[in-house]
């Protein structure tokens, strides 16, 4: 089977290379720039095709793929919500995704984020660069003994839940289905969760129904000096409405792994363009807000179990053999 990678990066080469020996009938070719409408023309006479959560799945897209002959599309990520699922159907392209890889490698990375705007780390970290040492300004407040609010128990929320519990936390939270192992976690309808957390992790996919999930009306119902931390998906926070609650000192501290205006930086070196009329750019300007580059999944852990199980779709492809589980319908 031949591949055809989009996106990759110097760490995406390097884990899929420490696993394809155990692949021998798969040959990957690996193109820097992201699947595209221009660069899809590119996929002929490749059977399958490797995208990330930021590329361009559209209709526009699988049809040129589908007309280029691809039969599969690999994500090689959990989410899907750039995949229009309904042209891939109708193109006759099977998507495939990761649908767990290390819950703990993202878990970990929003609790680093909560610490972070808690105890003012970046702050701390360029003033004693500067050669300053004074501690105003750097007061932050104990996680032990508050609550934590986790949005979504799934594989990563429980995986928070547990972090959470670590540092004697109470535990709330609020899903729709309850994840039977978390005995220690008290289940409460959202605006019960929006009213006592005092850290609030959202970790949930993006969907119809929880686009904008936090808006003017639910940051409204939060409890003042709150810590909220997005690790999941941009678009679940109405950005606008966060600035404005910024503004008004709603919160103590936010951590953003991900936020809307994402696409055109995630991944990429921006750092001699001008961002100054940007979302990212206001984000930035706040000093009790952190902003990472869609890094929470980064670590060697979760690398190696993408490149394995993306590799494993492939073949489970070709010889019939698919697990459900991974299929995108």
């Amino acid at each position: 089977m031949k591949i055809l990678f989009y996106d990759t990066k110097k760490y995406d080469r390097d884990s899929f290379e420490k696993v394809i020996p155990d692949f021998p009938e798969v040959e990957v070719d690996y193109l820097e720039a992201d699947l595209s409408v221009q660069t899809a023309r590119l996929a002929k006479g490749y059977d399958a095709v490797c995208a990330f959560v930021s590329s361009d799945v559209s209709e526009k897209v699988l049809q040129i793929l589908g007309q280029r002959g691809v039969k599969l599309v690999l994500m090689r990520c959990a989410g899907f919500n750039n995949v229009d699922l309904a042209a891939a159907d109708a193109n006759g392209i099977t998507v495939l995704r990761v649908p767990g890889y290390s819950p703990e490698a993202v878990a970990e990375h929003a609790m680093a984020l909560a610490l972070a705007v808690n105890r003012h780390i970046h702050k701390g970290y360029i003033k004693v660069r500067e050669n300053n040492f004074s501690l105003v300004g750097l007061t932050g407040v104990n996680f032990y003994g508050k609550t934590a609010g986790i949005v979504g128990t799934g594989k990563i929320g429980a995986a928070m839940c547990r972090i959470c519990h670590g540092f004697g936390m109470k535990v709330i939270a609020y899903d729709i289905y309850r994840n039977p192992d978390l005995d220690f976690v008290e289940y409460v309808d959202f605006d019960t969760l929006l009213a006592n957390s005092d850290l609030i992790s959202l970790h949930c996919p993006l969907t119809e129904e929880n686009y904008h999930l936090i808006n003017q009306d639910t940051i409204r119902k939060m409890k003042d000096e709150v810590i909220l931390v997005n690790t999941s998906r941009g678009a679940l926070i109405k950005t606008d409405d966060l600035i404005a609650g910024i503004r008004s000192r709603k919160f103590f501290g936010v951590g953003l792994d991900v936020y809307e205006e994402e696409t055109n930086n995630v991944f990429e070196n921006r750092e001699d363009d001008f961002l100054e009329h940007s979302t990212t750019a206001r984000l930035l300007s706040f000093p009790n807000v952190i902003v990472t580059s869609h890094q929470g999944f980064l670590t060697e852990e979760a690398l190696a179990a993408i490149s394995q199980t993306t590799l494993q779709n492939a073949m489970d492809f070709q010889n019939g053999t698919i697990n459900p589980v991974n299929q995108v319908k």
